[in-house]
């Protein structure tokens, strides 16, 4: 491998690698893990959940300081497994990227990556049990998505002209 190729390799490794950490980060967030005061995103904007910005400001400073303080714990406690996901999420972009892919490696190697997410959302379960109750209105008009109206429902007809 020439000197301009091994370069051009690393930068290109590189950015796989931050490109799938982030997507690992997002896909280890637990299912709903924002829905309550705004955890996911900390308030910032409206997010996949569309809503987080108004949980946040519905927050009582103590409610906010446990609700970040948990977020954090789960976020020490799951670090090794995201860690171990953004490895085997790489390891399986590079089997695809090979001239002729094995579909076997690929397809136990993808086994790997579904059995670190599902550790992950096992370890999410207590999480979000207790993050609702420091936030009751988690679920409750929250993590509506993008284009519904007050609690969950799809925004009113334009009238016809």
């Amino acid at each position: 491998m020439t000197q301009g190729s091994r370069k051009k390799f690393l930068v290109l490794i590189t950015l796989l690698i931050l490109t799938l950490g982030l997507a690992g980060f997002s896909w280890a967030q637990p299912y709903g893990m924002g829905d309550c005061c705004g955890m996911a995103g900390f308030g910032m904007g409206m997010g996949k959940k569309g809503g987080r910005g108004m949980a946040m400001m519905q927050m009582t400073p103590e409610q906010a300081g446990k609700a970040f303080d948990l977020h954090q714990k789960f976020m020490n406690d799951t670090a090794e497994l995201r860690r171990q996901m953004m490895v085997k999420q790489a390891e399986l972009a590079e089997l695809w990227r090979a001239k002729d892919p094995d579909q076997a490696k690929i397809a136990a190697k993808q086994k790997e990556v579904n059995a670190l997410r599902d550790q992950l959302q096992e370890k999410a379960l207590p999480y979000k049990v207790e993050m609702r109750q420091i936030c009751p209105m988690m679920g409750q008009g929250m993590g509506m998505g993008m284009g519904a109206g007050p609690m969950g429902q799809p925004p009113a007809a334009a009238p016809k002209k």
